[in-house]
């Protein structure tokens, strides 16, 4: 069983940064590939990054990118996301998630095993 931590969340002004970290116990961490959802209110949970197993990234929408960073320790058993250039559409519950396929990385949250209790990101104007 995989367990999956978040922090790092909280409030911050337009413009700033947070980096949300995800700290994983259970498995064998470093031969997961590793994600990053997040969901608004009234929305759909949205893909916002991965990270393969391996070290290639995949970013959701152009909205995120050139934005947000994500990056995995596996001596530390965690995935961050650095965000940056915060804006109020970024208000949301981030979650992060562990796929154990070993294949190519993949944005569909029905394809993710285990997931974190989410940590909330509020983006003031």
């Amino acid at each position: 069983q995989v367990q999956l931590v978040e922090s790092g969340g909280g409030l911050v002004q337009a413009g700033g940064s947070l980096r949300l970290s995800c700290a994983a116990s259970g498995g064998t961490f470093s031969r997961y590939n590793m994600a990053w959802f997040r969901q608004a209110p009234g929305k759909e949970r949205e893909f916002v990054a991965a990270i393969k197993w391996t070290g290639p990234t995949l970013y959701g929408s152009d909205s995120v990118k050139g934005r947000f960073t994500i990056s995995r320790d596996n001596a530390k058993n965690t995935v961050y996301l650095q965000m940056n250039s915060l804006r109020p559409e970024d208000t949301a519950v981030y979650y992060c998630a562990a796929d154990l396929s070993p294949l190519a990385v993949r944005t569909s949250p029905n394809q993710y095993n285990y997931w974190g209790q989410g940590t909330q990101v509020t983006v003031s104007s």
